[in-house]
Formats: C-alpha cells, structure tokens, sequence
C-alpha cells in the first residue's frame, strides 16, 4: 500500500474521511478542516500547507492523517522554539516540519486512523522516508488520545506530556448540585462571582441550529479578534472561517453572547462533539467584572449539564480553572526528529516528564470539592 499526498481536504471524499473517523470528533472531521482550508486560515501562504496522507486499498479508505508542512510553529500549543534554536545554532534547518495537528486547537482526540497497524505502518514509513530524505526536519502528532501509540513507540517516536484542565459532570442535574459537591468557602466564591454578573445586569444568549447566520457571525468575530489584538497579534482566524465552520459543522456549534439590556458585550464559542463540550474562542470589547469565568467557565458547565455532556475542555492553559473544579488532565504528543536533535529533545523529554507528572499531583491539591471528612 502506497500513501496517498493530499494538498486538500477536498481531494477526498467527506463520506470516506468522516466514514473511517467513525468519531464525532469535530477537529478531525472533513467539514472543519475544509473550513479552515476553504477560508485560507491554513494553507502555504499562512504557514500551514496541508499535505494530508491517505491510504487507499480497493477504492477504500484504510488510513488517514492529518498533516501540514509547517514554516513556524505558532498556534500549536505544544512548544518546541528551545529545540528549534538549538537545531539553528547547530547549523540546521528546523524548518520546514511536519505537523499533525488540529490546527489552532489544543483538543485531545484522534490523529492517525487506521482500520489495521498495515495500513498504519504504511502510513508512518511513508513519513520516516521523508525524514530520512531530510525533507523536513522533524515529525510532531499532538494531542493524540492514545490509540496511534503503540504505533509511534515501535518506530521510535518519543512521547511527550503536558497538562490541561477539563471539568467533569458527575450527573448533576442543576448547578447547584456542583456547589454541593465543593467546600462551603469555594461554594461562597461561586455565588460571589456569579452575583456579580446580575448585578452588572448581564444574562446571556445561546445560539444553535438556524440562529447561527451571518449576522450573527459578523457580532461575534469582533470579540474573538479583540483577543489577539489585545496581544499584538493578527487574529489566526478570518471572519469566512466561521460561517463556513457553521455551514459544514452546523450541528457541532453552540455560540454564546453575554448581553447588557440589547447590547452584545461579550462572545464565545464552543464546539459539541460526543460526550464533550469544547470551549474554543471569547473575547470582549470592554472589560467587566468575572465576565470571563462567567462566559468561558459557569456557562459552558451548564450547557453540560443541559445537554447530558461529560467533560468540558475550555481551553489549553488557566491554573484558575483548579479552584473552579477543572481537574487537572495529563496530554500527550509525539515526535520524532533528525539524528542527533533526536537524542537530545529525548533526554529533555525524560526530565520534563518526571516535573509534569508531579505538577500534576500537586495541581489536584487545588481543587474545590469537599473531601470525605467534610
């Protein structure tokens, strides 16, 4: 089985990607990436050149990956700029390299499918010839979920962990139950930042299905952009992406607006997908007080519990999500590099492990539910 290279999400047939994906995972789907494609937020010009592969057995999908030819690496929330510098003082080139990723989007989920480890192992030596060809210098999969990894490890990828927050639903039926599974000083500061929000007059407006038009699109990408302004940074995402995202993903999106009388104050998107809700995008023109734990954090968890979800991912980062019961959850990715930088990112790598293994033990300390002498 030879692989196939793809330039486009859209040299492939939507039924035969999404029909071996076999997942609501919206990340991965054919409609999100073609939406990021379509709309120009990825392509050569922006850094991220798609060079999705594919292996084809009898005119059926058999192995698909994700895949981009990186001249950077921003927006992938797995830092490698220490390893990048050392390759360049070596005297190499760091770039280009290879990226599966969902772009812009720090999401645990699948990277590679395959129905067989043949097809698989097709797909990955078609990889290592390139590496071996020194075509790009380095192969990074992120944020994988676990099924590709023994796969990667018989090739000699190196695993790397990270840590983010997610929140849990532990069949509560109303937030309150939540508050009555924490200790009465956290359930004290809950109320105290949700009161806060009432008494600036705020409320807030969920929008699905239909309601997500282009007017609708055009309010809220001010606030997403407003984000990366306040950054000095140009928005990673044009306005097209999202009303493409609403037209090819409808059924996945559930944006929000917090609301002042009238007036949209505040924005924010999440992306449903099997049992999670996934907190993407917020931003807000003027600054108001606890807006965002209120918009990002106490809404979503109650949408989780609207609509039966057990987790909530509301993002890559946020120590404060801790004492607001988003645990913290070890994350994975995977590289494989030229001889030589090899070696080094894997002794780093064994040292960064042990360092994120105890942050995380010392995170759970932090949380704000009761224990069982309370």
């Amino acid at each position: 089985m030879v692989p196939k290279h793809l330039t486009s999400i859209n040299d492939v047939a939507a039924a035969s990607w999404d029909g071996l994906l076999a997942a609501d995972y919206p990340f991965l789907s054919h409609g999100f990436i073609r939406a990021l494609e379509d709309s120009g937020a990825v392509c050569a010009a922006s850094g991220w050149q798609p060079a999705h592969r594919v292996v084809e057995r009898d005119g059926q999908l058999q192995a698909l990956l994700p895949l981009y030819l990186k001249d950077h690496s921003w927006g992938e929330y797995v830092f490698d700029w220490q390893w990048a510098d050392a390759w360049e003082r070596a005297g190499r080139a760091y770039y280009p390299k290879y990226l599966s990723a969902a772009p812009f989007s720090p999401v645990q989920g699948p990277r590679l499918v395959a129905r067989d480890a043949e097809a698989a192992g097709a797909l990955l030596d078609s990889l290592d010839g390139d590496l071996q060809a020194q075509r790009v210098s380095s192969l990074h999969l992120l944020f994988n979920t676990g099924a590709e990894n023994d796969w990667l490890a018989q090739r000699g990828w190196l695993q790397r962990l990270g840590c983010q927050f997610h929140w849990y639903n532990r069949e509560y039926t109303s937030f309150d139950d939540f508050l009555a599974a924490c200790n009465s000083r956290k359930r004290k500061n809950f109320r105290k930042e949700r009161q806060a929000i009432r008494e600036q007059d705020i409320h807030f407006r969920w929008l699905t299905g239909e309601q997500l038009d282009a007017a609708a699109w055009a309010q809220f990408y001010p606030f997403y952009a407003a984000t990366y302004y306040k950054r000095g940074q140009e928005p990673y995402l044009p306005p097209a992406f999202f009303t493409l995202l609403s037209s090819y993903c409808n059924a996945n999106v559930r944006l929000l607006f917090a609301m002042q009388g009238e007036r949209a104050v505040a924005g924010a998107l999440f992306l449903v997908g099997g049992d999670t809700l996934y907190g993407r995008y917020w931003g807000c023109l003027e600054e108001y007080d606890r807006l965002h734990f209120e918009t990002c954090f106490y809404q979503g968890m109650e949408r989780c519990i609207a609509e039966g979800l057990k987790r909530f991912d509301a993002g890559a980062q946020g120590e404060h999500k801790l004492v607001r019961g988003f645990e913290p959850v070890l994350t994975q990715s995977w590289h494989k590099l030229q001889p030589g930088l090899h070696e080094a990112v894997g002794d780093f790598l064994l040292r960064e492990r042990a360092g994120v293994e105890a942050y995380r033990e010392d995170a759970l300390s932090y949380l704000p539910f009761r224990r069982a002498d309370q």
